[in-house]
């Protein structure tokens, strides 16, 4: 088997110039790499061949441009701004404003940063170590704290002012990192001691906190294919097996030079998106997808899955189950499923199938055992794990997870939509009925109390009955 060495490219935010891109899969191509993948933290990653690797180190040099060996694990910052316009309208949170919070970072992370709004569905809010929110006052956002290596959050009693995000970032990682043995591995971390500390060595503008972070009803929206926005086009596009061929990446990085099309979005659900398609612009990219039969349609229950990165075994779990769904045509809007494989791996999902008791070294095996959990209410954005099944065979994950999917939708149907609003009317049509009924005149909807309008002499007959709290009124 050929030796590699497997590589990963940043992008702050998950943006992507098209140039700086071609630059790196030129690069990539040139060392022989076909195919590379998007990773669950926005970043770019691929298998260099050993023989390869000098040239290929030495042409990232020449070109200026920095990667991390995936097993120092730098990692990405993520955001939201892929949402920006097309699944996040109704929020402060510009782009604009997400670039001057980015620029301010003068430092790579080791901790894992996601900078995220509030409003939107499709990137984690909580998987990150520092997690910044924005919150309802422009400018100010919640930050929450997941201790390394636990799940454990805490939440900073301050709103923090967008241009003290990185620096505070800073000096919280600067803590935590000095203070492993407080912080690593330790599901009672106290956090307000880490506050205090932070506050006692850097100034930041913060405020109050009114209220607790308020987070709309979960709903992951579709990612993928062309859709329409105002007068232009964004388009998704999805791999099933999460490997992208370089040519056809290359391919896309001209279109969008071509086009004027300055930026690319990785997201975490390893696809990307393109945003400002013009409509006479459509055909080029409908070519490029036929070329290279690129499916952008994919169904809803394969697009709502999160794997660990690089792992072909989560992989092969997720195949299965899909298989099963489609067989027994079972309904997952609404949910968020993840196979975890390694026990340091913190995953977004509503539910997870965990692999019991292997190192992620080893390959996947017939005798190996899973535990089905899920979060409470549901909700993927929640650290709280409860316990579906234990030690179950991986050819009857699917039949359970049929079973956990009817008590999601069992517990949606306790609320009868339906039968509370047929309920409504009839109480609004009883308070009509109980209420007092007037005469109006039909002509000029004068409300009278005599033989004939007093507007429009209009006779009795013209009168209509009508209950006080629903007088006609006239146009």
């Amino acid at each position: 088997m050929q030796q590699t060495n497997s590589v990963s490219f940043n992008f702050t935010g998950g943006i992507i110039s098209p140039g700086h891109l071609k630059e790196v899969l030129e690069i990539a191509n040139a060392a022989k790499v076909s195919h590379v993948s998007f990773g669950l933290r926005q970043q770019l990653m691929m298998d260099v061949a050993a023989k390869y690797f000098v040239e290929f180190e030495n042409n990232c040099k020449e070109k200026g441009i920095s990667f991390y060996k995936t097993q120092k694990d730098q990692p990405n910052i993520v955001s939201s701004y892929v949402t920006t316009g097309i699944f996040a309208t109704d929020t402060w949170l510009k782009e604009g404003a997400y670039k001057d919070v980015f620029d301010l970072f003068d430092y790579k992370p080791v901790l894992k940063i996601n900078i995220c709004d509030s409003n939107q569905h499709l990137v984690p809010l909580f998987n990150g170590h520092l997690n910044w929110i924005s919150s309802s006052s422009q400018h100010f956002w919640y930050l929450y704290i997941r201790f390394p290596r636990t799940q454990a959050i805490y939440c900073w009693p301050e709103l923090v002012y967008s241009n003290d995000i990185a620096m505070l970032s800073k000096q919280i990682e600067k803590l935590i990192e000095e203070q492993q043995r407080l912080y690593y591995n330790n599901e009672r971390a106290d956090g307000d001691s880490l506050f205090q500390q932070t506050k006692s060595t850097v100034e930041y503008v913060g405020k109050k906190i009114d209220h607790d972070i308020i987070l709309p009803e979960f709903s992951l929206p579709y990612y993928e294919g062309f859709n329409k926005i105002d007068n232009n086009y964004w388009l998704g596009i999805y791999s099933r097996d999460e490997l992208f061929a370089v040519s056809f990446l290359i391919d896309l990085c001209n279109i969008c030079m071509v086009t004027k099309i300055g930026q690319l979005y990785t997201t975490t659900w390893k696809s990307l998106i393109i945003k400002g398609i013009e409509s006479k612009h459509r055909k080029m990219w409908n070519f490029i997808l036929g070329k290279y039969r690129i499916n952008v349609r994919h169904a809803a229950n394969e697009l709502n899955w999160q794997t660990e990165d690089n792992n072909e075994d989560g992989l092969i779990i997720k195949r299965h189950v899909i298989r099963h769904f489609d067989k027994e045509d079972v309904r997952t809007d609404g949910l968020v499923f993840a196979v975890k494989t390694k026990p340091s791996s913190s995953m977004f999902a509503s539910i997870i199938i965990n692999r019991k008791g292997v190192q992620s070294s080893k390959r996947l095996k017939s005798k190996d055992r899973f535990d089905i959990l899920h979060t409470k209410d549901f909700n993927p954005n929640s650290s709280e794990l409860i316990t579906f099944r234990e030690d179950i065979e991986k050819d009857h994950i699917g039949t359970y997870l049929v079973s956990l999917c009817k008590v999601f939708y069992d517990q949606e149907s306790k609320e009868d939509l339906l039968l509370d609003y047929s309920n409504a009317q009839a109480a609004q049509k009883n308070m009509l009925y109980q209420s007092k009924l007037l005469y109006q005149c039909k002509h000029c909807y004068t409300v009278c109390d005599g033989d004939n309008c007093s507007i429009c002499d209009a006779p009795k007959e013209d009168f209509l009955q009508v209950p006080e709290n629903a007088l006609i009124v006239g146009v």
